[in-house]
């Protein structure tokens, strides 16, 4: 077992990762920013390391410090949580090449998921089904970018293959505007990611997004925990996941889950890891593939009883697979809800003192937070300060638990999204399940004001 491991990270996960060592008998390391010392998980945990400024990029994106703190505390792995540094192939090769454990895939497989044309030939190879495009990166052959369009059809869309979080993308709806955007694209891929390399892909008007959680050891065993739909989205980032996806039959769950764990072990995955798709019309097209925890990871945990980030430790140190496919058994059904510190109507984010703070409760209720009364929510980082997790015996009692969790939570000092949550939840189309990635955002511009 890992005597000691590093938290690269802040907030909710932090905590969350800090409580999943606790629970292994492991000690820990908080690193935090001058702006964090009043961090949930940097007051619990056995030490503490100040690794910079409040920016990210001299603290928590500073792989030196974090390397150093790792070094002077004598911690034997560093967890990347998520989003920071956690699919950072040259950070996770700085860390093993400095002798600690990276909770995480081997850094050559980092790159290889990291680089989408890579990612997508990888995944074709395994069987995983993948969007109608280019099978590789755009060239300066203008004829040959117009000949593939066409074959694809329109709408197209031109992704950087270095991009992620909704930027580097282009959607294209006729041959006339093409070359034009395939050229605008390279040049915000290349200032944006260091990468100007380009792909074309068929692009889906009203497709729902369905991601596949796995694990996988270092003895070449795999498995999957089932899927989730992670379909309301704003601006490309996800505002409430749950698992199982409606409408989702145990034969194509068998049949994706299956690929999926089949990739895994063709490409030597260790660890966590999340497939995400594009569902339209009865079938899955391979997107992306995330080589950390996702943030929704808690209702594949809910529905499975599995603990994704103590396995996650496990798998690090060396362990083999506690659980086969055959194990894996899906109970009742779960949704998260992201709390975020913004302004309902604008989306501006909300920086501030919590004046009162209360956590709802009740049966199959999980919150998950690093807030508390009189923590100062600061204005460097992202908005997110908590997830509520409901889950229920079906997906009428999941919703039914979390708007009576929703009107519990009490947050004041700051604006939340709480009310925008309420009211996607009492959504007719939510409700209904199986709404596309688009619903959302248009449903905004007919809400208007968001009830508080």
């Amino acid at each position: 077992m890992l005597e000691k491991i590093l938290i690269a990270n802040r907030g909710e996960i932090a905590l969350r990762i800090l409580r999943a060592c606790r629970e292994l008998g492991i000690k820990t390391v908080a690193v935090h920013s001058e702006a964090d010392r009043e961090l949930k998980h940097v007051l619990l945990a056995d030490e503490s390391v100040c690794i910079g400024p409040a920016q990210s990029r001299d603290s928590y994106l500073h792989i030196p410090a974090i390397i150093s703190a790792a070094e002077v505390t004598d911690a034997v792995a560093i967890h990347p949580g998520y989003g920071f540094l956690s699919e950072n192939a040259d950070f996770a090769e700085r860390v093993e090449n400095s002798g600690f454990i990276f909770i995480g895939p081997k850094p050559e497989t980092i790159r290889l998921m990291g680089d989408k044309v890579s990612a997508i030939a990888a995944m074709q190879e395994a069987g995983v089904p993948c969007v109608p495009g280019s099978d590789g990166p755009l060239d300066d052959n203008k004829s040959r970018s117009l000949a593939l369009g066409r074959e694809i059809g329109y709408p197209v869309i031109i992704k950087a293959a270095g991009g992620g979080g909704g930027r580097g993308m282009r959607v294209v709806h006729s041959e006339a505007t093409l070359l034009n955007a395939i050229s605008l694209t390279r040049a915000e891929a290349a200032a944006a990611f260091g990468n100007d390399m380009v792909y074309m892909e068929k692009y889906l008007e009203h497709p729902r997004h369905i991601e596949f959680q796995v694990l996988a050891d270092q003895q070449g065993n795999a498995i999957h925990l089932g899927e989730r739909d992670c379909s309301m989205q704003r601006r490309h980032q996800k505002v409430v996941e749950e698992a199982p996806a409606p409408g989702i039959t145990q034969a194509q769950r068998e049949e994706i889950g299956e690929r999926c764990v089949q990739a895994c072990r063709n490409i030597g995955y260790r660890g966590a890891g999340t497939f995400e798709f594009l569902f339209e019309n009865g079938c899955f097209y391979f997107i992306e593939m995330n080589t950390r925890i996702q943030v929704e990871h808690p209702v594949t945990e809910m529905v499975t009883g599995i603990d994704i980030v103590k396995e996650q430790i496990l798998l690090a140190a060396g362990e083999k697979l506690r659980f086969r496919q055959e194990d894996i058994g899906l109970r009742g059904h779960a949704i998260e809800c992201r709390i975020n510190a913004e302004h309902a109507e604008t989306f501006i984010p909300s920086p501030g003192q919590i004046r009162e703070f209360h956590a709802p409760g009740g049966p199959g209720i999980r919150m998950e937070t690093h807030i508390y009364r009189g923590y100062r929510v600061p204005s460097y980082y992202d908005s997110m300060i908590g997830k509520l997790i409901a889950h229920g015996e079906n997906r009428p009692a999941a919703i039914s638990r979390m708007c009576g969790a929703l009107r519990e939570t009490v947050i004041a000092g700051i604006d939340t999204n709480i009310g925008l949550q309420r009211q996607i939840l009492l959504d007719a189309a939510f409700q209904a399940g199986g709404a596309d990635i688009h619903y959302l955002e248009k449903k905004l511009g007919l809400w208007g004001g968001i009830e508080a």
